[in-house]
């Protein structure tokens, strides 16, 4: 009996799948810059081009110098947004190379990718429940951030100490203050524009969902 596990044909599918999950693992945990269709050709196609190079390469040490000095020609120009998409395309290129070499190891590898991204998102949310944030707001990170600017005529220590205050004004000549906010899910800044209109330091307010 044929184990399929370690055909090419299974390598090339399981390939495909692991970008496809992964790519849709991170969509869920509301990494929306994954949902693009560049970065979805991304995830698609790169295990299964790294599978074809490890193929290609394997057991031939000729073979494996010169496509060294192929690929050191080749000049990757496209900006990177943050240190975690950096991570997401190395992920991508180590699961070909172990689809490659042993399915087993690009399977293994795809489930606990998926399995960290999963449990970090949950414990954050949990963790929102209770007022508690694991991670400071950032615009980088690949979420598509709700925004609050709040201007006042006098300071407002509750808005100072707002753990989604991400940015805050004193204009001299018009004496009033700016306070900026900034959070992933919308009910965290509902909240906030609820308790402002009942103040009547309250000058502007400036709500803008994503979500």
């Amino acid at each position: 009996m044929v184990d399929f596990s370690s055909t090419l044909q299974a390598a090339v599918l399981f390939s495909l799948l692991s970008g496809i999950v992964l790519k849709i693992t991170l969509v869920l945990v509301n990494q929306k810059w994954a949902s693009t269709y560049h970065h979805t050709m991304t995830f698609v196609l790169l295990p299964l081009i790294t599978l074809a190079i490890t193929k290609t390469i394997q057991g031939n040490i000729a073979l494996s110098l010169g496509m060294i000095g192929a690929l050191s020609i080749v000049r990757f120009r496209n900006p990177v947004k943050n240190p975690f998409e950096l991570v997401m395309f190395f992920a991508l290129i180590t699961i070909g190379i172990g689809m490659g070499t042993k399915v087993e190891i690009g399977l293994i590898l795809t489930t606990v990718i998926v399995l960290v991204l999963v449990v970090v998102y949950y414990l954050e949310k949990i963790a929102r429940k209770f007022n508690f944030g694991l991670f400071s707001i950032s615009f980088d990170e690949g979420n598509y951030l709700n925004t609050l600017e709040i201007q006042t005529k006098e300071e407002i220590q509750e808005f100072s100490n707002n753990r989604y205050l991400i940015h805050f004004v004193f204009n001299k000549d018009s004496s009033e203050y700016l306070y900026r906010f900034a959070a992933p899910n919308k009910e965290d800044l509902n909240s906030i524009e609820e308790l402002s209109r009942k103040n009547p330091a309250i000058v502007n307010i400036d709500l803008r969902l994503n979500n």
